[in-house]
């Protein structure tokens, strides 16, 4: 996991999402027209905060989120997600 020179504000969190699935548990291969957003990925960075409430997620954390959340974004030729703390589904 590469350094990232951005910093959220307040509740947001950038997350790097995983790579799609390429092939199925039956082992056909899935044409790039037919695969999935991924729905998890790893937090790489994370805002401080409101002042009402604290982040509970952090750096290095897998997490699960909505298929459609998040604003995307591409830094340095990786791609990521930034969105609010509460589009995060779960820690895996």
């Amino acid at each position: 996991m590469a350094k990232v020179n951005i910093k959220p504000l307040a509740d947001r969190v950038l997350i790097e999402p995983m790579a799609a699935e390429t092939k199925t548990a039956s082992g056909i291969y899935i044409p790039d027209t037919a695969k999935e957003k991924p729905q998890q990925g790893k937090i790489v960075a994370v805002g401080p905060g409101t002042k009402d409430e604290k982040v509970t997620v952090k750096v290095g954390d897998t997490v699960l989120y909505g298929k459609y959340a998040g604003t995307e974004l591409k830094l340095e030729g990786v791609d990521y997600l930034m969105m609010r703390e509460s589009d995060v589904l779960a820690i895996i």
